[in-house]
């Protein structure tokens, strides 16, 4: 009798840790429809605003900064306090950035309201990174990308909102998406409710880090290493979700509403190879994962400005598979690095990948003024080479699920 209790306690357990994951995925992915909607409104705003690419670089890096300063900040201090109604919290501010971009009457208005939404997503990224890995049972890598895999499918899904309801009923539309964050913000409260009950439920309990045995000095060249894999992922990553769009106006006449579902469709692969990441994470290892989604991409990369309308599309979907399984492996890996220092590892490699974004898309801007935009992606098309880096990372093993298996 005691052990059938036991088995349905542990069953019980194991669908309410699922039910926490899919919970945090579901609000990433409207956090992040809501924030895509700011780069999927570039076209529009260039437009209606009289705006240079150095401007519209200019909006995205007030977000992606204002997210990627405040990030790591507020990692550090839910380590030491956690916040577990902060969460609900971030995305009130992604709300009310949504209702100044809505109605924004000036450039200035814009740069608020963009800033606002970065302040919500500061918000959000390092609690619910950390709910992810508490509720993993283990399977960090897992429960790593099926949080991220929700804030993929949220930036895929902006492009689609953009071209099907922003474009065809103005920027005062942008204001229907409250209804997103009003939903976002009830299911983290529960979230918040769960979290809480957590905390006090293992209060008295001591947690057990993992050991990685490493000196000081490899483990900081480590971190190095794994922010400059995030700076070329992220870069090139930007010089498709910002620009991919003008890119296919110019080079092929596309329409403005068929190039959002081309961003789409490169943005719905991010989100595949995002899934897929997690499973090959615990399976092979972070640093087999990380040398594959980086280095890997290199080919597709080079080819990519020198292909056709329909091998571009094709080429763009294979390197949104590949590039996206690595961010995953990066955020696991540094975890286990610096165990213990969930939410500030979240926060600055979260933040760390917003700030790149951001500086990547002002400086992209800049280069397309002067260069023209295929020039940028001649240029991105070799960020994928810094994955030679991965050499330096030291090697942890193979993922967890692996370990298991050959027990």
């Amino acid at each position: 009798m005691t052990t059938g209790i036991e088995t349905a306690d542990k069953h019980a357990a194991e669908q309410t840790v699922f039910s926490i994951i899919m919970a945090v995925s579901f609000s990433h992915l409207l956090n992040d429809t809501m924030q895509s909607l700011i780069p999927a409104l570039y076209p529009m705003i260039k437009t209606g605003y009289g705006l240079d690419f150095t401007q519209i670089g200019l909006l995205g890096l007030v977000f992606q900064v204002t997210a990627s300063l405040l990030q790591p900040l507020i990692g550090i201090y839910t380590d030491k306090r956690p916040l577990p109604y902060s969460l609900a919290a971030g995305m009130g501010f992604t709300l009310i950035g949504l209702l100044l971009l809505a109605y924004a009457h000036a450039y200035w208005v814009l740069l608020l309201g963009a800033g606002v939404v970065g302040l919500g997503s500061a918000v959000f990224h390092p609690e619910s990174s950390r709910v992810a890995r508490l509720a993993s049972g283990g399977r960090h890598g897992l429960a790593q990308s099926l949080f991220q895999v929700g804030g993929n499918f949220g930036s895929a899904i902006g492009p689609l909102a953009a071209a099907f309801i922003v474009l065809p009923r103005g920027q005062t539309s942008v204001a229907w998406f409250s209804v997103a964050a009003l939903t976002g913000m009830i299911i983290l409260w529960r979230v918040g409710v769960w979290y809480s009950n957590h905390r006090r439920t293992t209060a008295g309990r001591k947690v057990k880090h993992q050991a990685v045995v490493l000196p000081r000095a490899k483990v900081i060249l480590s971190i190095a290493v794994l922010a400059m894999l995030v700076f070329s992922k992220y870069v090139y990553m930007t010089s498709l979700s910002s620009y991919y769009t003008f890119y296919m106006i110019e080079r092929f006449q596309v329409s403005v509403q068929e190039a959002q579902i081309l961003l789409f469709v490169f943005l719905g692969a991010v989100a595949i190879g995002t899934v897929a990441g997690g499973p090959i994470v615990d399976w092979f290892g972070t640093k087999f994962t990380i040398w594959f989604s980086i280095l890997g991409a290199l080919p597709f990369t080079l080819a990519l400005p020198y292909a056709g309308y329909t091998w571009t599309i094709v080429l763009t979907f294979v390197i949104g598979i590949i590039l996206a399984s690595a961010f995953s492996a990066i955020v696991v890996f540094a975890q286990e690095l610096v165990p213990g220092r969930v939410g500030m590892i979240a926060g600055l490699f979260f933040g760390f990948a917003f700030g790149v974004g951001g500086i990547g898309a002002a400086g992209l801007g800049m280069v397309a003024d002067r260069m023209g935009i295929v020039f940028v992606y001649q240029l991105c098309s070799y960020l994928p080479l810094l994955g030679l880096l991965t050499v330096f990372l030291p090697d942890l093993g193979k993922g967890r699920r692996h370990a298991t298996a050959t027990k």
